[in-house]
């Protein structure tokens, strides 16, 4: 019975991995993910000002108002971005830059003011982008600050004092809450990308062990296997055969992943000042310590629901027999992936809910949930452990019942409704 087993599980892992779907799918997968990591480098292919450096020539009327405005400019900006925005001082007339203004080009010309101390307009060809209109602005709104004071003969000291930023230390009594207000905008943009391709595994995993079940069953083999094997052999040759394959395939994504950051940095293991400073974010807003601290349960947690997924597609898969009934038997399955994946990044929105609590126990959505959970601190260790507890006792009985109920499903071509044969599979006293 074990040499059976391991050659159905090395049969149909190797149909998956041989197959000309798997073939086109990882070549379109590996095309897109290193295209999205280097988007920046093909839209200045094709032409696009991704990178193109903006100008920025000041006329100063004021005679201290240029020197103020550039260093606003630089404090705002980051490293890579002060290298796409320059800041020079112009000794042409207003009209006269109005008239040789390149399109990456902006005017700003400083006035003074009488009421307001000190006016400014902005001049360009076309419009300017929402992020480098906005540093313009606050850089704007610096300059006539300081120059107000200037003009008022403030104290130099005081001065230094007043442009400076406020220092600001921050204290949460709550241990268990202990986690910054960054962390709403690290979990609502880089824990969706991190649990993305997890949500696309369990996909493939479901569709690839429901779909070759269902084949099976539709060209009538089934019968000539399960006359050699034993359901029980067949279905966790299945199981262990498309768990294998989706390993694989996350182990692929990571790969194409490391070839487009290869080609993005060139071979160097330089870091993008841009990512720099959003890793710098992420670290600073705890986010990565918890992750880390959680990683062995995510690992663990994420392998039990592998087996969760595939045992209950197997199951469901039984039952079917035409392509029809199997796309029936996905709709739940994906209905309730989708509603754990959206949960997880809303998580925050369910500040002290018991009801989201509740929902990171719950089998299938809690891999999605409980980690989110954690890292924004709504729960403990102690919860995780829990989910990851009822998801081992679900996967033990869906092993105890699921079998009986795949040992009567997987023969059965009756042309009753799906969920009438499943419910009569569990009625059975076979079951």
């Amino acid at each position: 019975m074990s040499n059976k087993f391991w050659y159905l599980t090395k049969q149909s892992l190797k149909k998956k991995l041989k197959s000309k779907w798997f073939v086109g799918i990882n070549i379109m997968l590996a095309i897109v993910i290193i295209a999205l990591i280097n988007i920046n480098s093909i839209i200045a292919f094709f032409g696009g000002d991704f990178n193109n450096e903006t100008k920025l020539l000041v006329i100063d009327q004021t005679e201290i108002s240029y020197p103020i405005f550039k260093e606003a400019m630089t404090a705002l900006t980051t490293e890579e971005e002060t290298g796409k925005i320059t800041v020079k001082e112009s000794n042409k007339t207003e009209k006269e830059l109005e008239k040789d203004l390149k399109d990456n080009q902006v005017a700003i010309v400083f006035e003074n003011n009488d009421t307001q101390y000190l006016t400014a307009k902005i001049i360009s060809n076309e419009t300017i982008d929402n992020s480098t209109y906005q540093y313009i602005s606050q850089a704007l709104n610096t300059t006539k600050t300081n120059v107000a004071l200037i003009r008022t003969n403030t104290d130099p000291t005081l001065l230094t004092k007043i442009s400076s930023p406020m220092e600001t230390k921050r204290v949460i009594l709550n241990d268990e809450r202990n986690t910054d207000e960054n962390m709403e905008l690290v979990m609502s943009s880089i824990f969706p990308t991190l649990i993305l391709p997890f949500f696309m595994l369990i996909i493939f995993l479901v569709q690839m062990i429901g779909g070759e079940i269902c084949e099976e069953k539709t060209t009538k083999s089934m019968e000539i296997i399960i006359s050699n094997v034993s359901p029980k052999t067949h279905l966790l040759s299945k199981v262990l055969a498309s768990n294998t394959f989706v390993i694989i395939q996350g182990i692929l994504l990571v790969i194409y992943a490391l070839i487009g950051i290869l080609i993005s940095t060139k071979g160097q293991l330089s870091i993008d000042p841009s990512v720099d400073s959003l890793l710098t974010a992420t670290v600073e807003s705890g986010f990565v310590s918890k992750l880390i601290t959680l990683l062995p349960a995510i690992i663990i947690m994420m392998i039990l629901s592998f087996l969760a997924y595939s045992l209950i597609a197997g199951i469901l898969a039984s039952m079917t027999t035409n392509m029809e009934d199997f796309s029936q038997i996905q709709t739940p399955i994906m209905l309730v992936l989708l509603a754990g994946y959206y949960l997880a990044i809303m998580a925050g929105m369910f500040d002290g809910s018991t009801l989201i609590r509740i929902l990171s126990y719950v089998p299938f959505i809690s891999c999605l949930i409980s980690p989110s959970l954690f890292i924004i601190g709504q729960i403990t260790m102690i919860d995780v452990i829990i989910s990851i507890i009822v998801l081992i006792i679900t996967i033990v009985l869906m092993t105890k019942y699921g079998l009986k109920v795949y040992k009567v499903g997987i023969l059965n071509y009756s042309n009753e409704k799906i969920w009438s044969r499943f419910a009569k599979a569990l009625k059975s006293k076979d079951v």
